[in-house]
């Protein structure tokens, strides 16, 4: 009760001014009023805090109310809420799937031309095929193709998705590719002479892909030029180099990417 001529009413509980509550997230220093230690918070032990002082010292504290003091203001420590764990994200950007157990390859696949495009291939996107159960096959070759199709026998539920190098205007690539028409076909491609190139060069820490000689091959040229060694030496470094999608060229990820969409659909 308040008493316009006395003032406050004497008989009344003053109110407590509450302690503000401050969550002991790793760093935060604080100090013990007790026994006058400082230090960061470390961790928690058996629901006490840990604080380390500047000489590396840990002791053990329980969290009471008002126990502590932050820049010389009392304060009570809480334990942090855990966050959220962020999805993990694969090398080809998509979210990974945790737990993945192996599952029978579905009928679909998708053929590269070679060794080297199946391991590139692989590094980027692997746990996405894995994902989906679609099996990449060496083709060895884009002269073979529409014989190999012929033989593979496509079907709605049996797709195929193949990348070729090299895929440009006027090609013998392109002059291949032309004569497939097979709605459950899909060829995509790239501008490049060889899968190496499709590896963005500051991946590999060079300027640029070296101009190699007509009548030269092209890989036993880059390694030459570069001092890469052998072949074999040359492409262990390219595919070492590459660690995510941010390593390869544009025109390698678009075709990749509408090969997995193709071959993943209308599947049993």
């Amino acid at each position: 009760m308040r008493s316009h001529d006395y003032g406050r009413d004497i008989l009344s509980t003053p109110k407590r001014k509450k302690v503000p509550e401050i969550a002991a997230e790793p760093g935060l220093v604080v100090e013990d009023p007790a026994s006058g230690f400082c230090g960061a918070v470390v961790k928690f032990e058996y629901g006490q805090v840990v604080l380390e002082d500047r000489h590396g010292r840990h002791r053990l504290f329980p969290l009471h109310p008002a126990g502590f003091l932050v820049d010389g203001k009392p304060v009570t420590l809480v334990k942090p809420m855990p966050q959220p764990q962020k999805p993990k994200i694969t090398a080809s950007g998509s979210v990974k799937v945790e737990g993945l157990r192996a599952q029978t390859a579905k009928a679909s696949r998708i053929w590269v031309e070679g060794k080297h495009d199946a391991e590139l291939v692989e590094r980027v996107w692997g746990h996405d095929l894995r994902v989906e159960g679609i099996v990449v096959e060496p083709l060895h070759g884009v002269d073979e193709l529409p014989q190999r199709i012929a033989e593979f026998g496509t079907a709605p539920h049996r797709r195929l998705g193949v990348l070729v190098d090299h895929l440009v205007a006027n090609s013998k690539e392109q002059r291949v590719v032309d004569q497939i028409r097979d709605d459950n076909v899909l060829v995509t491609g790239h501008p490049y002479v060889d899968i190496w190139q499709a590896v963005k060069p500051a991946a590999v820490k060079i300027k640029a892909w070296p101009q190699i000689p007509r009548g030269v091959d092209w890989k036993t040229g880059v390694c030459a030029q570069l001092g890469w060694g052998e072949t074999w030496e040359g492409w262990q470094r390219v595919l070492n180099s590459v660690s995510s999608y941010r390593d390869i060229e544009s025109d390698l990820l678009g075709a990749v990417e509408r090969l997995i969409d193709f071959v993943t659909v209308a599947q049993d």
